[in-house]
């Protein structure tokens, strides 16, 4: 027998998230079934469904005539009446997607330069943001040192600094990039209004997937009111219905977004969360939901749990 010999290659988190969620089946409850009503409540606003838009960073118009790709995505939202989110951006951007749909959670970068996360979370606030927050997964580089984006350099947060942005915000905040019952508990006791449970699309080497962490994390967070968002690879309805099963509140889409906004702008955003809303209700009358919030984990078969 040929000896199996150790290639010594890095786990993409990626392929194993998806992976992970395509491993989870469905049990159906098909009698006294009904359509389902996917309306959801998030921040006080009422959104079509609980599917919402990425926190994408950087994307400037995508073909000639055409607006920054920030931008068209924010209207898309609109249009389907889904809640919006933007990741790292200028003021002046972040005044564009504002402009063009307030119902936008800006999240922003942990940078080392303290005093530019409280402007840009001040700028968010005066010009309508829904949210503000920040990606608390992003301080480091690949090669040992802090990371650098755009020339900023980043840091991470300690609890205490994190309990003053809480407090300094006069708009819900939420962190995004949690992937452990510790910082989502510590995330709740600095007053954090909502986490997102994500990888950042795998940032950390062997990262875990989401939804095998989010049962946990939903359990420690039981009786407070931390609203559970999830991201990586929710490239579906079917894989937003899982999430919402695990105890997710909401679903960011992610990067399957991508190609239909870079090939058809606002038309092809739209398009994909209408699509995704649809399976999203099918899924949901096939396993008897008459609300998101019906969905559990008992409608799950996940490899390795008992029955």
């Amino acid at each position: 027998m040929e000896d199996k010999k150790y290639t010594g290659k890095q786990v993409d988190p990626n392929e194993i998230t998806r992976q992970y969620l395509d491993s989870i089946l469905l049990e159906q409850r098909i009698l006294d079934s009904d359509l389902p009503d996917i309306s959801t409540e998030i921040f006080g606003e009422t959104f079509a469904s609980p599917i919402m838009t990425p926190a994408f960073s950087h994307l400037k118009a995508l073909g000639e005539g055409r607006e920054a790709g920030i931008v068209e995505y924010a209207r898309a939202a609109k249009q389907v009446n889904a809640l919006n989110w933007i990741g790292m951006e200028t003021d002046e951007d972040m005044e564009k997607v504002l402009a063009a749909n307030p119902k936008t959670v800006r999240i922003i970068k942990i940078f080392a330069d303290r005093d530019l996360i409280y402007s840009q979370m001040k700028f968010a606030e005066e010009h309508g943001a829904i949210a503000v927050g920040i990606d608390i997964d992003h301080p480091y580089g690949n090669d040992g040192k802090y990371d650098v984006v755009d020339g900023y350099e980043m840091r991470p947060v300690s609890q205490e600094e994190l309990k003053d942005f809480v407090k300094a915000a006069n708009v819900p905040f939420v962190v995004k990039g949690v992937l452990s019952v510790t910082d989502a508990v510590k995330a709740a006791v600095c007053g954090a209004d909502a986490i997102v449970v994500s990888h950042h699309h795998g940032r950390l080497p062997s990262a875990v997937p989401p939804l095998l962490v989010l049962p946990q994390i939903v359990e420690a967070l039981a009786g407070t009111d931390v609203r559970i968002f999830v991201d990586c690879h929710i490239d579906n309805g079917v894989d937003a219905f899982k999430a919402l099963a695990l105890g997710a509140d909401a679903v960011s889409v992610g990067r399957a977004m991508m190609a239909p906004l870079v090939n058809e702008g606002v038309e092809g955003v739209v398009k994909k969360l209408t699509r995704m809303n649809e399976e999203l209700t099918t899924v949901m009358g096939y396993t008897g939901c008459l609300r998101p919030e019906d969905a559990e984990p008992s409608m799950l078969w996940i490899p390795g749990q008992d029955f």
